[in-house]
């Protein structure tokens, strides 16, 4: 009976969570920021996956940055056990598909601290559930975990090693909490690390907080620890992939340090709807476990110890979001460039199991004065912030008005059901009303996505009719939707948006004049001629836009595409002097015309050698021209360049910023007949330009190169999930070169031969064919794969083991099924322990 009441109680606490932020949600019709841009497209790749219509496989993306290792990306983006099920549901419902993920892990990690919260202490089941929804609707699911199902397993991970700590104290169910650990941090590393930490910490709080031997803390301490490690090493697969990915990433852009933001701006936000602002911690709670929480210190039911080691714990916690090195410790050496208080969601747990301490302990008049007033120096302290609305003032008010009453009610009359049964209800809509509330305001002030579902739609669509795989590239082009648009309508592009983007893979396709932002952890498709021969790029959009019609895209097809496979001549020498010559050692032929340009009119620039021109600011704008075969193409390649370019009647802004923003190469125009190229520059600041920023391509030159290497390249290419095979003419010679990024983990045979690690082309894979080849073979295995599986094989017979023939030394003696009743917490607030 106990066990059934135990789980309604938890699933009642997961509805109320879960149906709280869907209602917040509608209330508003709005998307929370960022879900969109992330989350749907990754989404919409697992559900081609699931059914067989991704051209990769969990180790390999052939879908993104013109092929990229997976595996990470998955462990990272996709492990939350919830975004499975959506390949239930059609592709084009992404947004609901996240959506449906975000209300169900809301609701596990809300059942969760449901349950954990009695484990701490007993007490009245519907208060613990409310409680436990103030955890699941804290401010930083509502503003951004809502946004990110695999940042929000944290919101699971924390109450889930918050049992497996309460399991060690009780010394019980040691391969079950290392079971736990391993499931909280095979499903995200990232937030799984950060509740570690505050688990540790209350771990550290209950064996404290307790009189116990000193035996007994050690034993305990000695579970807890053999536990998590054998946890972890369960998930090293997870583990070693994930690490070695970060190793060989593109780096996070320069973040600044905190900034000075005041005592007061950091108390703002544990108040109710409070968002917008400068970026601080999201640590509210709601008002009534803020009331609870602060009534803590003054309540004398709860041991003098106790109160005050949950004080200190939440004084240590909220002053290390606070200051850089310690908001290091949290985050290990970086702080993440998207978000440096992500770690928000633990200190709003330890702030609910805290308030719940207090609150089983039933407040007494003392405490909800003493809770009362401390809020109301918050608000002081707090009132003219920017973050605080109008809102907030009115929950605090008529909210903090019901609850006080509410828990004096409880202290005044707690034998009497009927006012127990009014003051769980009055708490119950406080809560429920504080979370939509605070909700709806926050997801009011997220900016729309733009994205037309008919428009995305569409795109795929086309995409598929146009589908050349793995003959040639069907590239959706510079992202129109999503940062991750080869991704949401399953082209194979070169846009990629991920926190593991290998380095070589960015550098590849800012090399070739691709664009990237966020400091290369986000490329773009290259979009000239010359580039998209290189990749193979047979097809991609024209049109496709946020507002595009359903019938405004056109798959163009490419003049001149080779094959993914080429073969580079013997002998043959690679340049890299500018963005034109790499290209052409790339595709073995000159096409371009490059030469130096000359100064000729406005502003004097400076050149600095092979490093290029600094281009001074100015209306006036610096004239550069250059001598090119008439009738050719002219293109301009700014890189990090801010300011208008100007040239052959037409002009277009360029927005570089170095190392953040990277522009990618611009077709100016046909070369006129005097073969004079004038280029104006309009700089906003003092900017870098390359020492050869203009490129001419000469007209049929590129079909001539392509021609070339369709006649010399593969005839045959196939590509399995994580494989490349191509069959080449008879006795080719000279280097196979395959147009994908050269990313560790590649090996390549050459006619059956012994595998081995490729001979990288200027950041593509080459394969050397020695003194003849017909064919060639390649596979992809993430780095740390093998590895991973090991250990955790390893851990997995060690905790089969331990099942199978470890004994307790000591049985727990079995209570009465009264005192057992009242232990799983279905008993009134008590005056004391």
């Amino acid at each position: 009976m106990g066990r059934r009441r135990e789980v309604l109680v938890c699933g009642g606490a997961a509805g109320l969570a879960a149906g709280g932020y869907g209602l917040a949600a509608a209330v508003r019709g709005q998307w929370p920021a960022g879900a969109e841009a992330v989350a749907v497209p990754y989404h919409a790749h697992l559900w081609d996956l699931l059914h067989g219509q991704a051209a990769g496989d969990l180790l390999f993306n052939w879908n993104s940055g013109y092929g990229a290792p997976f595996l990470a990306d998955f462990f990272a983006y996709l492990m939350n056990p919830f975004s499975w099920p959506t390949a239930l549901l059609p592709r084009d419902q992404g947004r609901l598909a996240v959506l449906l993920v975000t209300l169900a892990t809301i609701g596990l990690g809300t059942a969760l601290m449901t349950h954990l919260l009695g484990r701490l202490h007993p007490g009245p089941r519907p208060l613990r559930a409310l409680a436990a929804v103030g955890y699941g609707l804290c401010a930083w699911v509502l503003d951004v975990g809502g946004a990110a199902p695999m940042w929000l397993w944290g919101l699971v991970s924390l109450p889930l090693l918050g049992l497996a700590a309460d399991w060690c104290l009780r010394e019980r169910h040691w391969v079950a909490g290392a079971l736990c650990v391993a499931l909280a941090w095979a499903g995200n590393l990232y937030t799984a690390a950060l509740a570690t930490l505050a688990a540790g910490l209350l771990f550290a709080v209950r064996l404290f907080a307790d009189p116990r031997p000193f035996r007994r803390r050690v034993r305990a301490t000695g579970r807890a620890v053999t536990m998590a490690t054998a946890g972890v090493l369960l998930a090293s697969p997870v583990l070693f992939v994930a690490v070695l990915a970060a190793r060989r990433a593109q780096p996070e852009s320069p973040v600044d340090p905190l900034g000075p933001s005041g005592v007061g701006a950091h108390l703002a936000r544990l108040l109710p709807a409070t968002h917008g602002g400068p970026r601080l911690p999201d640590m509210a709670i709601g008002v009534f476990g803020l009331l609870v929480v602060c009534g803590l210190p003054f309540n004398r039911r709860v041991r003098p110890r106790e109160r005050a080691l949950w004080c200190a714990a939440l004084v240590l916690v909220a002053a290390g979001f606070v200051w850089t090195p310690t908001l290091l410790v949290w985050h290990g050496p970086v702080i993440p460039a998207g978000g440096p208080y992500r770690v928000a969601f633990v200190l709003s747990g330890l702030l609910v199991l805290a308030g719940w301490v207090s609150l089983a302990h039933r407040p007494d008049r003392l405490t909800v004065l003493g809770g009362a007033a401390a809020v109301a120096v918050l608000a002081g302290l707090a009132a003219g912030r920017q973050p605080v609305r109008p809102a907030t003032w009115v929950l605090l008010a008529v909210g903090g008005a019901v609850l006080s009453a509410a828990l004096w009610l409880l202290d005044r009359r707690p034998a009497d059901r009927r006012a127990h049964a009014l003051a769980t209800w009055a708490i119950g809509g406080a809560v429920l009303g504080n979370a939509v509330w605070s909700g709806s305001a926050v997801l009011g002030a997220a900016p729309g996505d733009g994205a037309s579902p008919a428009a995305v739609r569409a795109g795929h669509a086309a995409l598929r009719a146009a589908a050349d795989w793995p003959r040639g590239r069907d590239d959706p082009g510079p992202h129109a939707f999503t940062p991750n648009d080869p991704l949401l309508l399953n082209g194979q592009g070169g846009g990629y948006f991920s926190g593991y983007l290998p380095t070589a893979t960015a550098l590849l396709l800012h090399d070739l004049g691709a664009g990237w932002t966020a400091g290369g952890r986000q490329t773009a498709s290259v979009t000239d001629p010359v580039g998209q021969a290189l990749f193979g790029v047979r097809t991609h959009l024209d049109g496709a836009g946020p507002d595009a019609s359903p019938r405004s895209f056109t798959p163009v097809r490419a003049a001149a595409a080779p094959p993914l496979v080429t073969v580079l001549p013997p002998g043959a020498r690679t340049e890299t002097s500018s963005v034109w010559a790499r290209q052409e050692s790339l595709l073995g032929s000159q096409v371009y015309d490059a030469p130096l340009p000359v100064p000729a009119g406005g502003p004097a620039p400076l050149l600095h050698g092979t490093s290029g021109w600094s281009v001074p600011s100015g209306e006036e704008g610096t004239v550069f021209t250059a001598t090119c075969t008439p009738g050719g193409t002219a293109f301009f390649h700014g890189v990090w360049y801010r300011g208008t370019v100007s040239a052959l009647g037409t002009g277009f802004r360029s927005d570089g910023e170095q190392p953040t923003t990277a522009v990618p190469i611009h077709r100016l125009g046909t070369v006129p007949a005097d073969g004079v190229v004038r280029v104006t520059l309009r700089s906003d600041v003092v900017s870098q330009v390359p020492a050869r920023p203009i490129g001419c391509l000469r007209a049929g030159a590129l079909e001539a190169a392509v021609a070339r290497l369709t006649a010399t390249g593969a005839t045959r290419v196939e590509a399995g999930g994580h494989t490349v095979t191509a069959a080449l003419p008879a006795g080719s010679t000279g280097t196979a070169l395959l147009s994908v990024p050269a990313t560790e983990g590649w090996t390549c045979a050459v006619d059956g031969g012994r595998r081995a690690a490729p001979t990288p082309v200027l950041g593509m894979i080459g394969v050397p064919l020695g003194g003849g080849a017909s064919r060639i073979d390649c596979a992809f295995r993430p780095p740390g794969l093998t590895e991973g599986l090991t250990v955790a094989s390893a851990t997995a017979a060690v905790l089969a083991l331990v099942a199978v023939f470890a004994r307790p030394s000591r049985r727990p003696t079995r209570r009465p099924r009264r005192d057992r009743r009242r232990a799983s917490g279905d008993r009134p607030l008590t005056a004391g322990t």
